[in-house]
């Protein structure tokens, strides 16, 4: 199935007119009828967009798998659960994987499920190891029997589940093509990562990124402060058109560059709102996108 037919497909599936579609991710219609009728495809922002809207991979968008499968849908997972009683802070450290998606929800364990439709001994080649440290929670993934890392990054797919209510401060490092952090309320959170994509959904408070790759980052809304740490790279970060936010670029060599509807913009940040985006680094680039990507007269 060919990416037009899919995103038809899938528009059709969730209710939506084309016009309903375009309103949703900030394009115009006629993006939408180009895109459906093999005329283009949409850009990685539009992509990413789509993504999250339709809560599908990328992959599935482009035809390349048929669904994008939650943890039990895989053929085969390991999973491992530790029990939390008051707040913590949690270090957490998963080496290389697919995609990695933190998610916080009501509840009182920390759940780490790993999963893959290849990786048939997953439960042997990957020991998950949680230390309970006073205030801190531990949490390493570890790669046995010869498991290599480029076989992780191509076929393991890692969900972690946070108890809310529990969160101090969270701290993760992951290789991975895809990161998505979603439903979380905490003071700090800090990625080390090296990803080109995440996905930041109802997250409310700070987030460091740290990576030195190019990165496309997506926020279905800004709630706090988003601080990207890089160096000698040129990211882009989109946020839904209306948002009212403060920018920075801080470092050696750091420049701020606007596109508003997929074209460069004068600055269109407000120094005085209470939300920020802020760069640091050296010699690095960061876009922000906002409104349409594309218009087709």
């Amino acid at each position: 199935m060919t990416f037009a037919e899919r995103l038809k497909e899938i528009r059709r599936q969730a209710g939506m007119s084309q016009e309903q579609l375009a309103e949703k991710i900030g394009v115009s219609r006629q993006a939408v009828t180009k895109w459906e009728t093999a005329g283009g495809i949409p850009d990685i922002e539009n992509m990413m967009t789509l993504s999250a809207l339709f809560d599908i991979s990328v992959d599935e968008l482009l035809g390349n798998q048929k669904t994008e499968k939650k943890p039990a849908d895989y053929l085969y997972e390991s999973v491992t659960e530790y029990d939390i009683d008051e707040q913590k802070r949690f270090d957490m450290k998963f080496g290389g994987a697919r995609q990695l998606v933190l998610a916080g929800y009501d509840g009182e364990k920390i759940r780490i499920r790993l999963a893959s439709d290849t990786l048939s001994s997953i439960q042997s080649d990957f020991k998950v190891r949680i230390d309970d440290i006073r205030k801190r929670i531990d949490v390493d993934v570890n790669r046995r029997n010869g498991m290599t890392e480029a076989a992780a990054k191509e076929a393991l797919f890692v969900f972690v589940q946070i108890p809310s209510p529990y969160i101090r401060k969270i701290e993760l490092e992951v290789k991975a093509e895809t990161v998505v952090i979603r439903a979380l309320e905490c003071d700090n959170i800090e990625l080390d990562i090296k990803a080109e994509n995440v996905r930041l959904e109802e997250v409310c408070g700070t987030v460091e990124i740290n990576c030195n790759l190019d990165m496309n980052v997506v926020c279905d809304s800004l709630n706090g402060e988003i601080a990207i740490n890089q160096v000698a790279a040129a990211s882009k970060i989109r946020i839904p058109d209306g948002t009212v936010f403060a920018a920075a670029a801080k470092g050696i060599g750091t420049c701020i560059y606007y596109e508003r509807d997929g074209q460069r913009a004068e600055p269109f940040d407000a120094p005085e709102a209470d939300h920020l985006i802020e760069l640091n680094g050296i010699k690095s680039e960061l876009i922000i996108c906002t409104g349409q990507t594309e218009k087709i007269q």
